[in-house]
């Protein structure tokens, strides 16, 4: 990354003054070093809600994808955010020729997985506490929509006991 942390904040913030929404997710696809020949751009949806961010990759397999993000995602706590473009530039890869991941419980599994993890993009900095709390919770919920005991539930095991590990581990924190 070019710039710092706080450099990145203070220009996502003028972009978001100047209602640019889109410069700014370009600059964090930029400077996080997110780009994938299979990214088309952002497009706008509806403004969230406090409560709810809905982010959404959009496309056809094998063809560029676009993300859709709210009208105004960088109102929003801006490592929560990176984190969610980054789950969603998981589903840009997933959806890319020679890399499809056709089981929607599976491609979930493993955009929660990264954001907990940050294997793929380790430039990512971390959520809140109670944020990875929430990512495991709902990595688990579509690890087990996979089906007990099937063979995505075994390709994966070794990633769940992590990811319990890993909550175990957040809970012993203060």
């Amino acid at each position: 990354m070019r710039k710092t942390y706080s450099e990145i904040l203070q220009l996502i913030q003028s972009y978001h003054e100047l209602g640019e929404t889109i410069a700014a997710a370009n600059l964090v696809v930029t400077e996080y070093e997110l780009q994938h020949p299979n990214f088309k751009g952002f497009e706008l949806r509806e403004k969230a809600k406090p409560d709810y961010v809905l982010m959404t990759t959009e496309g056809v397999f094998g063809e560029p994808n676009s993300i859709r993000i709210p009208e105004n995602t960088f109102e929003f706590e801006f490592k929560l955010m990176l984190n969610l473009i980054a789950h969603e530039m998981v589903h840009i890869h997933q959806k890319s020729k020679g890399n499809f991941v056709e089981d929607r419980n599976e491609r979930e599994w493993q955009a929660y997985y990264e954001i907990l993890f940050h294997k793929i993009y380790p430039q990512i900095p971390r959520v809140a506490k109670h944020q990875e709390l929430f990512f495991a919770s709902k990595a688990l919920d579509y690890y087990k929509r996979m089906g007990e005991g099937s063979l995505l539930q075994e390709k994966y095991a070794q990633q769940k006991k992590e990811v319990e590990d890993f909550v175990a581990s957040l809970h012993k924190l203060p």
